[in-house]
């Protein structure tokens, strides 16, 4: 029989599976490469925002701890990945997902790139030349590596050059290394990473990475994955039919979704006595990882989370449900943090809200002072 799913309930299962119930997260046990590889990464186009969207799932991580996984230990990968876009990635997941996700991204670009005069010989020429000056030179800027193009007779202009990066990336050739400043730079992926060499199959990829996105987003249904990784609809139905017995249908507002049936018992635990409260940063992954998000931003509300242009400002959640928006301005060793409400906040939410904002303040290192706008 078929459960039928209140909003709330859905709510629940989805902020407990993206560990975002009090008691549901414990860092100790894995550390942040384990967190990424557990939440199937985390959205990074903002590298001041992907840290803050793993501060609120764990317990105890600094920023700095991040930035060590990803910069020394080189555990994560800053790389292009779901929808094309730069993600936080498991370097020993890149090993499947790469090859999974590439192929159908520089497929989809590849009108865009002859319109820009990025032929495949041009790219290949390009690409010999980006290899042999980043195995002798390490860590170069985009900007660097343009010089050495033009240097070698290669002329990469305007939206050609962030084309030829990303290509290079989802072919497994590039990611990105060590920040310069503010400035990102770029290393020979197999120098970087020791890069995870899972025996899948395409199938089995797909397969692998719907479970995860089950376990992480679920309930779901497969027009939601698609959205969220970019992959075409009938690869992720086929997906999700490889998955059946491992899956329960439910129904949400008379839709069909799936969720993993060991996820099940869940739904008999009592709700947290608490408020949930979560300040969550731009562009996070709770809410980019489904088709709508009717059922935690109000309608009316929609264009203050998201105005256009594919920016998703940063969130305050109550219990699973955008009830504002907030900003930030950082200063040297300090922080204010504007809250910009849809309505009057209940009273009962402000203690939440301060925690909230105390252990930003603890993860960055900074005073952080909460205004109410």
């Amino acid at each position: 029989m078929t459960i039928s799913l209140r909003d709330d309930q859905i709510r629940l299962l989805r902020l407990r599976a993206q560990r975002l119930i009090p008691g549901s997260h414990d860092t100790e046990d894995g550390g942040v490469a384990d967190l990424v590889k557990e939440l199937c990464g985390v959205q990074a186009q903002d590298m001041r925002a992907a840290p803050l969207a793993l501060r609120v799932r764990s317990t105890g991580l600094i920023a700095a701890d991040i930035e060590r996984a990803r910069a020394q230990e080189r555990t994560i990968v800053r790389t292009w990945g779901q929808r094309c876009t730069l993600h936080l990635l498991a370097a020993e997941d890149l090993g499947w997902l790469l090859p999974l996700f590439g192929p159908v991204f520089v497929a989809a670009n590849q009108r865009r790139r002859a319109e820009l005069g990025l032929d495949d010989d041009t790219y290949s020429r390009a690409i010999r030349v980006v290899r042999n000056v980043l195995a002798s030179q390490g860590p170069l800027t985009r900007a660097e590596l343009v010089a050495q193009l033009a240097h070698h007779d290669i002329s990469i202009e305007g939206q050609a050059r962030p084309h030829l990066l990303v290509r290079a990336a989802l072919e497994g050739i590039i990611c990105m290394g060590p920040d310069r400043g503010t400035e990102p730079t770029y290393v020979l992926l197999g120098d970087w990473v020791v890069i995870g060499r899972a025996p899948l199959s395409q199938e089995g990829a797909l397969v692998e990475l719907a479970r995860r996105y089950l376990d992480t987003y679920g309930p779901a249904a497969p027009e939601d994955m698609a959205a969220w990784s970019g992959l075409s609809i009938s690869q992720i139905r086929a997906a999700w039919r490889e998955l059946g017995d491992q899956l329960i249908e439910v129904q949400i507002g008379g839709s069909r979704a799936w969720l993993p049936k060991t996820r099940c018992a869940w739904l008999d635990e009592p709700p947290a006595p608490s408020f949930a409260v979560h300040l969550l940063p731009a562009f996070d992954i709770y809410l980019l990882g489904y088709q709508h998000r009717d059922l935690v931003v109000p309608r009316q509300y929609a264009k203050r989370v998201n105005a256009g242009g594919g920016i998703l400002h940063p969130t305050l959640l109550v219990d699973g449900c955008v009830v504002a928006t907030w900003k930030d301005q950082r200063k040297k060793d300090s922080m204010d943090l504007t809250v910009e409400p849809f309505d009057r906040l209940s009273p009962e939410i402000y203690p939440a809200l301060e925690a909230e904002t105390a252990d930003i303040a603890r993860f960055l290192g900074m005073r952080t002072e909460l205004n109410i706008a």
